[in-house]
């Protein structure tokens, strides 16, 4: 398996939970700290780090620490590569096209 692959696999295991996909959904409006989003998410700490660190593999969200605690952004350049590459591992355009005989 190719490194893109690898990459692809991480981004997709980021989206592919509904505890990850809301968690986007928080950051979307910015920055947060990982106080606000155990608060808001109503999970401990533990389990937002299991998220977070998914999340940040994938290179879809950035974390920046701050004394004790990690804040958390969407990273933008990250979030246009997991658009890109979905639309390049799904546009039929670009596939070879071959026939049964």
């Amino acid at each position: 398996m190719t490194n893109e692959y690898k990459n692809d696999a991480k981004i997709f295991k980021a989206l592919c939970d509904e505890k990850r996909l809301q968690i986007l959904k928080l950051l979307k409006n910015g920055e947060k700290c990982a106080c606000i989003l155990i608060e808001e998410m109503n999970m401990g700490q533990s389990a937002l780090s299991y998220h977070m660190k998914i999340l940040c593999e994938s290179n879809i969200v950035k974390a920046r620490q701050d004394g004790k605690w990690t804040h958390y952004s969407i990273n933008a350049e990250g979030s246009k590569y997991a658009l890109k590459r979905l639309m390049e591992i799904t546009d039929s355009k670009k596939g070879n096209s071959s026939c049964c005989k």
